[in-house]
C-alpha cells in the first residue's frame, strides 16, 4: 500500500508546481503578504514576492513591498538598490517615498529621509503619512520646533489625528529645558554601622544646545554626624556619535563624602543599537583614588542591557568592581523597570565614602530593582531598592538594605 501511495505522490507533485507556477503575480503578491503578516516567516515571503515582480516586473505595489521585505529582514544592500532603480525611474508613488525613507531613518541616515519625504510632498501635497514620518525624523533629529511645525501641518490637513496630536504632546515634553527633583536614600546595617544612614538630593537640571547642565546639593546624616556636599554634572554633545560626561564635586565634611570628586566619560552612540563609554572618576579623602571605568550598552526591543566595570590599580594589582543592568521600558524612556546585581563598590554611590582606607579592595555583593513612570509625562517618581553583602573587614561581612524614593517635575 505505502509503494502505491509514493508512486502516487511523484505523478502528482508536478501539478502541485505546474499550480505553482500558474499563480498569478497577484494571487502571490496575497501569498507573500500572509506569509510575511501572519507567519512572519519574512524570507519565504521574500521568495514568493521576487517570483511575483518577476511576472510583472512593473508592478509597482510589489516592488515596494518587496523592498519593505528586505528592509526588515535586515538586507539593508538589496533593499536600497531595489528603491534606489525606482528613484531613478522616476517612481512617484506615496508608498514608494514613504518606504525608501523609513528605510534610510532606520539606518541613521536621516538627511537623505528627509530630502525623499519633501520629494514625495511635492507629488502628494496633502500626505498626512510622510509629514508624520518626516516629523518623527526631525524630532528624533533634536530639531523639536521643526518636528512640532510639520506635526501640526498633519493637523491642518486633518484636526483629528490622533497620532499627530500624541506626537505634538510628546515633543513638547521630552523639549522641556528645565527640571528640579529631590531624591531620599536611606541605608540599614546590620553589623556594620550602629545607625542608619540618611541622604537627601535636591538637583536642578537646564538643557541648552551644548548638552545638559546639573548642579546637586547633598544632605547626609551618617555615623550620627551631618554635611552637605556640592556637585556640578555637564552632558556636552562633540558629534551625533559621541557626547561626553563631566563632573565635579566638594564637600567640606570628609568622611561623610570625598572632599574632592571628578569624572571623565566619552559615550559613542554605536551601530546596531548599541553605546560604550570609556572614562575616569577620582575622589580624595586623605589621598586620591583613581577609579577607571568602562560600560557597553545594547537596546534589543523594549529592553535595554547594560555592563560596567570599575578598574582600581595600586601599586600592587589592580581591584574590580562589576555591575550588570537589565531594564524594560513600559512606555516611554522615563518608565521602565530595572534590574541589577554585581561586585565592588561603585563610586556613583550613596556608599562612595566606604571607598576610603582602601575599603574598596574588599568584597561587595549587590542586588537590586528599581522602578521609574511618568504622571502626565511632566512627574517622574522613582523607587528602588538594594541589597549589599559587604566584607568591610577582612573575611567580616555585613549587610546593608538600601531604599530610595525620588521625584523630577519638567518644566
Amino acid at each position: 500500500m505505502k509503494k502505491y501511495s509514493k508512486i502516487l505522490l511523484l505523478l502528482l507533485l508536478p501539478s502541485f508546481a505546474w499550480a505553482q507556477e500558474t499563480l498569478t503575480a497577484d494571487e502571490l503578491f496575497l501569498q507573500a503578504r500572509n506569509m510575511a503578516f501572519e507567519q512572519k516567516d519574512y524570507t519565504q515571503a521574500i521568495k514568493i514576492t521576487e517570483q511575483a515582480l518577476q511576472q510583472a516586473p512593473e508592478y509597482t505595489d510589489i516592488a515596494i513591498f518587496l523592498g519593505r521585505l528586505y528592509t526588515w529582514n535586515d538586507e539593508i544592500v538589496k533593499a536600497r538598490a531595489l528603491f534606489s532603480g525606482m528613484e531613478i525611474k522616476n517612481e512617484q508613488a506615496e508608498d514608494f517615498f514613504l518606504a525608501y525613507a523609513s528605510l534610510e531613518f532606520w539606518n541613521d541616515n536621516e538627511l537623505k529621509a528627509v530630502q525623499l519625504i519633501d520629494k514625495g510632498l511635492a507629488y502628494h501635497v496633502n500626505s498626512t503619512d510622510l509629514r508624520l514620518l518626516k516629523a518623527k525624523i526631525l524630532n528624533s533629529n533634536d530639531q523639536y520646533n521643526e518636528a512640532i511645525t510639520t506635526a501640526k501641518e498633519v493637523l491642518n490637513i486633518n484636526e483629528n489625528n490622533t497620532e499627530a496630536k500624541e506626537l505634538v504632546a510628546a515633543i513638547k515634553a521630552n523639549n522641556t529645558k528645565n527640571a528640579v527633583g529631590i531624591t531620599y536614600n536611606f541605608s540599614h546595617f546590620d553589623k556594620q554601622f550602629d545607625q542608619d544612614w540618611h541622604t537627601v538630593t535636591l538637583s536642578y537640571k537646564r538643557k541648552t544646545k551644548f548638552g545638559s547642565v546639573i548642579i546637586k546639593g547633598n544632605l547626609a546624616n551618617k555615623f550620627g554626624d551631618s554635611g552637605a556636599q556640592l556637585e556640578i554634572e555637564a552632558y556636552p554633545k562633540i558629534s551625533k556619535t559621541f557626547y561626553l560626561y563631566v563632573a565635579a564635586g566638594y564637600s567640606d565634611n570628609v568622611g561623610l563624602f570625598p572632599k574632592y570628586r571628578t569624572g571623565v566619560s566619552i559615550y559613542a552612540n554605536l551601530p546596531k543599537s548599541f553605546e560604550a563609554e570609556a572614562g575616569y572618576r577620582q575622589l580624595h579623602f586623605s589621598n586620591d583614588i583613581w577609579m577607571y571605568t568602562l560600560s557597553v550598552g545594547k537596546y534589543y526591543k523594549d529592553f535595554w542591557f547594560n555592563l560596567r566595570t570599575y578598574l582600581t590599580p595600586d601599586s600592587n594589582n589592580i581591584s574590580h568592581s562589576y555591575t550588570g543592568t537589565v531594564r524594560y521600558y513600559t512606555k516611554g524612556k522615563d518608565d521602565y523597570f530595572a534590574f541589577m546585581a554585581g561586585t565592588g563598590i561603585s563610586p556613583e554611590e550613596n556608599r562612595n565614602n566606604l571607598l576610603n582606607n582602601e575599603t574598596f579592595k574588599l568584597k561587595t555583593f549587590k542586588i537590586g530593582a528599581e522602578y521609574n513612570v511618568s504622571v502626565n509625562k511632566t512627574n517622574l517618581f522613582s523607587f528602588s531598592a538594594m541589597y549589599f553583602n559587604q566584607e568591610y573587614r577582612p573575611n567580616v561581612k555585613g549587610n546593608q538594605y538600601d531604599i530610595t524614593l525620588g521625584y523630577t517635575k519638567t518644566f
